[in-house]
């Protein structure tokens, strides 16, 4: 049976995860590496806080999106099992959750 999930831990939990790029994986595409400033737009994804009802209408904080040189990037938080073989049962439980940040061009949607 599921359970509910606790939005206010999981934003906490993703925002953890994207501030200090621990308790997650980290992956750039080839699209966002080949920009060159990787550096940069790590830097912003971490920073991020523009989180508006529209951009996060469940309030985990998980996706963003901002300019950068021209191009939309995105990035977003995606929940795993910890074998990362199906969806978490519960993302608000970092026992039983991997969490995977993605950072993408937004035309690689």
């Amino acid at each position: 049976m599921l359970t509910a999930h606790d939005p206010t831990k999981i934003a906490a939990l993703n925002d953890a995860a994207r501030k200090s790029f621990s308790g997650c994986r980290v992956y750039m595409t080839p699209g966002v590496q080949a920009l060159y400033q990787t550096q940069a737009i790590v830097a912003r994804v971490q920073a991020y806080d523009a989180f508006t009802e529209r951009n996060d209408p469940y309030g985990e904080h998980d996706f963003g999106s901002f300019e950068f040189c021209g191009e939309t990037i995105f990035w977003k938080i995606e929940y795993y099992d910890l074998d990362f073989q199906m969806h978490s049962l519960d993302p608000s439980d970092p026992n039983i959750t991997a969490r995977v940040l993605t950072i993408l061009l937004g035309h690689e949607y």
